[in-house]
């Protein structure tokens, strides 16, 4: 079950619609203004990556706003590159303290 999306020629915003049979596309109008003057547009898309894909891409002396560096939520992928970087060990409790705190769950 696709969903598309439109762009609208009237006000040229984006309209987001779940697809279930062909004949549904013809109904799809403007969320935003109501006309029916849309065109399907080619969607974004993501790819899934893996810890280890992130962890090797991340960047540890980048800016705290560019990608990855800007979610606090990675300050742990930062402390497993960096100790990883420095070539010092801590061990699988320091992975595993970090991994509880990404996840949101309170430290011991």
């Amino acid at each position: 079950m696709p969903i598309y999306e439109y762009e609208c020629m009237a006000c040229d915003k984006i309209t987001s619609s779940l697809i279930l049979k062909p004949e549904e596309e013809a109904l799809v109008c403007c969320e935003h203004c109501g006309e029916n003057g849309i065109k399907r547009i080619i969607s974004r898309c993501t790819a899934h990556k893996t810890e280890s894909q992130r962890l090797n891409n991340f960047n540890t002396q980048g800016h705290a706003d560019e990608g990855l560096n800007g979610d606090p939520r990675n300050v742990g992928l930062w402390a497993k590159k960096r100790t990883k970087e420095l070539g010092v060990d801590l061990g699988s409790t320091l992975d595993e303290s970090i991994d509880r705190a990404r996840s949101g769950k309170v430290l011991d």
